[in-house]
């Protein structure tokens, strides 16, 4: 048997000092959410959902409510669920105004012979299944706002994507997600981001994209990345470290190896979270801050600064 582990992300970014308390109090409680769900007798799939749409709720988060604003004030969002068994998997991309879009990309994996819908597709599909659009105004934070006010100064919002160190006024790109193994060593993985503040309409980023944003294979284990949308892609990072990961190394070696190809190769940036099927969990970032949570043998651990490793009992 294996020790089931449930781990989430906050995202990997220059989370600003304002956010750290809130930040590490999602991290926790949706880690919490996703293992009740596994002891109640949720499968992984449900935990992964179970524990990113609580994620997706909190307006600290740039996924769901307070998803930050693409260049024409709108609300644009990516997310992927994947289940390691089967290797099934369903993604949305450019979906908007929804509160929860891993609910519909769960909804494509299961309902549909398809992997990913974008766009307007993704909405239509989204209501046929009782999922409708909520007015904007409803998911956009006063800090989102605040934010795209201030790079609309700048023409460039690149910079901040692939530049690790501090800045006054860091792009929020701190998508979220969760990877989880039970006792028979099933895997699962979601991610889910609003994107990039001043993002151009219609931009897709790494986190429905099957071995970039997430992966998931019982064979090995399953992943969930955060960062610059752009780098992971071309990196393939959620499948470069579950590759890795299958040669036989630990957990927090192929993660790191995966985030120094990204930066070593593309000047990339980011961070992610693994689970092995053998029950081991491991999360590394090369930004600033990424806050994390898992549970495991009846303890909750936490952390959001490089090297920061926090330890509860339940």
């Amino acid at each position: 048997m294996v020790e089931p582990v449930v781990i989430v992300h906050g995202g990997a970014w220059a989370v600003p000092e304002i956010l750290w308390d809130r930040s590490i109090a999602g991290v926790k409680t949706a880690a919490l959410r996703g293992y009740k769900v596994l002891q109640e007798g949720g499968s992984v799939v449900d935990v992964a959902e179970a524990a990113v749409i609580s994620l997706e709720d909190n307006p600290v988060f740039d996924a769901g409510t307070g998803s930050v604003l693409t260049f024409d004030e709108q609300v644009e969002m990516d997310a992927i669920i994947m289940n390691g068994a089967t290797m099934e998997a369903g993604a949305v991309a450019a979906i908007r105004n929804i509160p929860n879009p891993v609910k519909v990309a769960r909804l494509i994996m299961e309902k549909t012979p398809h992997v990913m819908l974008a766009g307007e597709g993704a909405n239509k599909f989204a209501s046929q299944y009782g999922i409708n659009e909520v007015d904007k105004e409803l998911l956009i934070t006063p800090y989102a706002k605040e934010e795209l006010a201030e790079y609309k100064k700048y023409t460039n919002t690149v910079y901040c994507l692939f530049n690790k160190t501090e800045h006054a006024n860091p792009v929020g790109h701190d998508t979220v997600g969760c990877a989880v193994v039970d006792q028979k060593g099933h895997t699962a993985c979601a991610t889910s981001t609003g994107g990039i503040t001043a993002k151009m309409p219609g931009r897709v980023g790494d986190s429905p994209i099957i071995g970039a944003g997430g992966y998931a294979d019982d064979e090995v284990g399953a992943v969930s990345t955060t960062g610059c949308g752009e780098a992971i892609m071309k990196a393939c990072l959620a499948r470069h470290i579950v590759s890795v990961m299958g040669t036989g190394q630990d957990v927090v070696t192929a993660i790191k190896s995966g985030l120094n190809h990204m930066e070593t190769r593309i000047n990339g940036f980011g961070g992610a979270i693994a689970v092995s099927c053998k029950g081991d969990v491991g999360m590394q970032f090369s930004t600033p801050r990424m806050p994390w949570a898992y549970v495991r043998q009846g303890k909750l651990h936490y952390g959001i600064h490089p090297g920061q490793h926090i330890i509860e009992d339940l």
